[in-house]
């Protein structure tokens, strides 16, 4: 079915975003992911074509776009390359957005110009050790001393933890026992602040060339004027950005998915068993059949939440149920995928081998496939 959400000019930057990954990061992929990094020159490459800047303000050097069409066209790219643009896709679409709605002018004028250039990449530090999806349950802690805030805590599995100039750090700055969502505030800690450290780039099972860190905060100083928001008013800033946050994730599933789809396809008319193609079987036409139908009803739930991201009515409910079935799609599919592969499906030689790995993550970070399902059967009234 013809796609109707994006237009002449949404199709122009299309074609430059593919360009850029063709020559910029396909080729170098298997060199990123035995060093688990992409390098810092990436982001500046990526900044020269708008990508950095696409929603900073103009005044501050970005293109102003209000729309998350362009972020989409981006993602959907990457994933249909089986590409990874290391931290930066989760500096755009996830950690972007609180920026945007709570910085003051000063921190605008601070670091806008920077993320427009390619010159400054965040990250954002919420899970702990011992806190995943409870986000109320945050236990680093920022006391207050005069000008200044002293953070104490550990974060795990931060997404471009390693790359990112700026983290923004969930963190406790006063406790209510009544309502353990009062007193979390965002503060930007900057790299090189004493008593800021970064742990293992961890060695995960996919996602090779997207650095993932552990971090350390021993008595960080943290300027009050790095307070992003409302002290103690964090909790309601990070659920009001989850909805975009599941989007990114489902438009990734859906992409990655496509690619699967579409490596199979090429795969399957080469591939020779029994003295014919493997795309002449009657499973394999079934398999593929089943696969592309599953996506044709992930690309209309992405098309749907993304008009719906835009015109600001995709509730937490409806984003919860797009990320869920669109990564459970993604799972089917890869897995249908590289089973007609055979056993070279198995080899990290072939992209299908490095998209099954990538892709298992996907029904766990952004919130689980459990926890999709609650706030699904919450929104029935359950």
């Amino acid at each position: 079915m013809n796609r109707d959400i994006y237009d002449e000019d949404h199709d122009a930057f299309r074609e430059t975003v593919r360009q850029l990954i063709d020559k910029e990061i396909v080729p170098h992929l298997p060199v990123w992911e035995e060093a688990g990094i992409v390098p810092r020159e990436l982001f500046r490459k990526t900044a020269d074509i708008g990508i950095n800047g696409l929603q900073i303000p103009e005044r501050f050097g970005g293109g102003g776009v209000e729309s998350f069409r362009f972020n989409a066209v981006v993602l959907e790219e990457n994933g249909f390359a089986a590409a990874s643009l290391g931290g930066l896709q989760v500096h755009l679409s996830t950690v972007l957005p609180y920026f945007l709605e709570l910085a003051n002018e000063e921190q605008k004028e601070r670091w806008f110009p920077g993320f427009a250039d390619g010159t400054l990449v965040s990250s954002i530090a919420m899970t702990e050790p011992g806190t995943g999806s409870d986000l109320a349950g945050v236990a680093t802690t920022a006391r207050r001393d005069g000008d200044e805030y002293v953070l104490n805590g550990a974060k795990t599995f931060i997404t471009g933890g390693i790359n990112a100039d700026l983290i923004v750090v969930v963190a406790r700055t006063s406790n209510d026992e009544s309502n353990r969502r009062k007193g979390l505030s965002l503060l930007v800690v900057e790299s090189g602040m004493p008593g800021f450290t970064r742990g293992r780039n961890l060695d995960k099972m996919g996602l090779k060339a997207q650095d993932t860190a552990e971090l350390s905060f021993e008595d960080v100083r943290v300027p009050v004027a790095n307070l992003l928001g409302t002290e103690g008013e964090a909790f309601a800033a990070l659920t009001s950005n989850l909805p975009q946050e599941r989007l990114t994730i489902a438009v990734t599933a859906y992409a990655t998915a496509t690619a699967a789809l579409n490596l199979a396809i090429d795969y399957v008319k080469e591939r020779k068993a029994f003295g014919h193609r493997v795309a002449d079987f009657q499973n394999t036409k079934f398999v593929l059949a089943e696969c592309a139908t599953e996506l044709e009803a992930a690309e209309a739930m992405v098309d749907r939440a993304i008009i719906a991201l835009d015109a600001g009515r995709l509730t937490p409910a409806d984003a919860a149920k797009t990320k869920l079935f669109c990564t459970e799609v993604q799972a089917r599919v890869i897995d249908k995928c590289l089973q007609l592969h055979g056993g070279y499906g198995y080899m990290r030689e072939y992209p299908i081998a490095r998209l099954y790995t990538d892709a298992r993550v996907s029904r766990i970070f952004g919130g689980t496939s459990e926890v999709m399902k609650s706030v699904v059967s919450k929104s029935l009234g359950l």
